[in-house]
């Protein structure tokens, strides 16, 4: 294998210049004190974690975990999302603190990828987990304030597709009963959104006309309040019955938010069936085709750690933000040159320190001698580019 030249990285991860961390970092502050303003407080997680506890209890498969030996040969993994370490720590230092207990983050995470695909083994997400509340109004407040997080980053025209694992789980256990690689691949046509497959599955299956009419009508199970009253029709199973009544009772406060237009109910709509529990959504920004935030509920999740509690959260996905939306508009920065020569470098640094305070962005110049990197005429006749003014502090001779 050859060396990698000097100016080469790995597969997967990036640089991010001045201009674009700058934007990133707008969009983690407004994120992170939009969700401040929301009761949510922020928390920090190791980078690293134990394989045989947050690594085993993540959401990610197995094979897309950074694992890394320590000096003693325990495995070690980079997380691959926020959740499963913010479990941990709930169910541990925090076990003690009443519940509901709302936390936020932003945090890079890493996940192995197909060279081939081009997508990243390094991004960044910025999100909330509300713990100990398994009601309609903790799902329903996850959801409207991913909505306020989305439009305090800069994307404005959006939509959140929220859909509920349970009313599947239930009406597939109804139509092909016990039947689990039946009902796994059902799944994972709608997992992957490839309709065209579902349907293949479903004419592959031993079923009478109306149960295949019931599974392909599922993919037209898209709009407004009114889909939980057409899924209601489709199913006797009490766990998708209930799961409707959920859902619609989680629209319903969406309304007193006053933010249900954002939303449509996507029963097709499911996440990871390994890892959430409840309601699930996806939000989809206009200017792209694949998720900006997801989330849902996961009450399984924090049993592993040893206190089986409710929870549900979301994500930002904030390098697709940042690449993908026009998003926040930068204000014009107030840059100022101060320049002055070693007789009156105390006036010159006085006066930057003034413009800093006054929230201006000063750069400091000697002038007059070799250690300035810009001609001293150029500087004294004010003939320097890319500055709002320059103030000039040199002795006159």
């Amino acid at each position: 294998m050859s060396k990698p030249k000097g100016f080469e990285k790995p597969t997967g991860v990036r640089d991010y210049l001045p201009y674009a961390v700058k934007k990133l970092r707008k969009i983690e502050r407004n994120v992170l004190e939009c969700m401040d303003r929301w009761g949510y407080q922020q928390i920090m997680t190791p980078t690293m974690e134990y394989y045989d506890t947050v690594g085993v209890a993540s959401s990610t498969s197995d094979q897309k975990l950074f694992k890394l030996l320590n000096n003693r040969g325990t495995t070690l993994v980079l997380r691959s999302d926020m959740t499963a370490p913010i479990a941990r720590v709930v169910s541990s230092l925090l076990k003690e603190e009443s519940l509901p207990i709302r936390l936020s983050y932003h945090a890079n995470v890493f996940r192995t990828i197909e060279e081939e695909a081009g997508r990243e083994a390094e991004f960044f997400q910025t999100g909330v987990e509300l713990v100990g509340d398994d009601s309609a109004e903790a799902d329903a407040e996850v959801v409207a304030l991913a909505i306020e997080s989305l439009k305090s980053a800069g994307v404005s025209s959006f939509k959140i597709a929220m859909g509920h694992v349970g009313f599947l789980h239930g009406l597939f256990e109804e139509i092909v009963p016990g039947r689990d690689d039946d009902q796994e691949s059902l799944k994972e046509g709608l997992l992957r959104r490839d309709y065209v497959g579902f349907r293949n599955t479903i004419r592959q299956l031993d079923l009478t006309e109306a149960q295949g009419s019931v599974l392909d009508g599922i993919v037209r199970l898209r709009g407004g309040k009114e889909i939980c009253e057409q899924a209601l029709k489709l199913s006797s199973n009490r766990q998708a019955r209930a799961s409707i009544d959920h859902l619609c009772k989680v629209w319903a406060v969406l309304e007193a938010y006053g933010v249900s237009e954002h939303v449509l109910i996507d029963l097709t709509m499911i996440g990871d069936f390994s890892y959430y529990t409840g309601m699930t959504f996806e939000g989809y920004a206009s200017e792209l085709g694949f998720p900006v935030c997801n989330g849902g509920r996961y009450d399984n999740l924090l049993q592993q750690f040893g206190r089986a509690i409710p929870a549900t959260g979301f994500a930002l996905k904030t390098n697709r933000i940042l690449d993908g939306v026009h998003g926040i508009e930068e204000a014009e920065e107030k840059r100022v040159l101060v320049q002055y020569d070693a007789d009156r470098r105390q006036e010159g640094l006085a006066e930057a320190a003034k413009l800093r305070s006054e929230g201006y962005i000063v750069i400091t110049e000697l002038v007059g001698c070799s250690e300035s990197s810009v001609p001293s005429e150029e500087l004294i006749n004010n003939e320097v580019t890319g500055y709002n003014d320059v103030f000039t502090f040199t002795t006159k001779k």
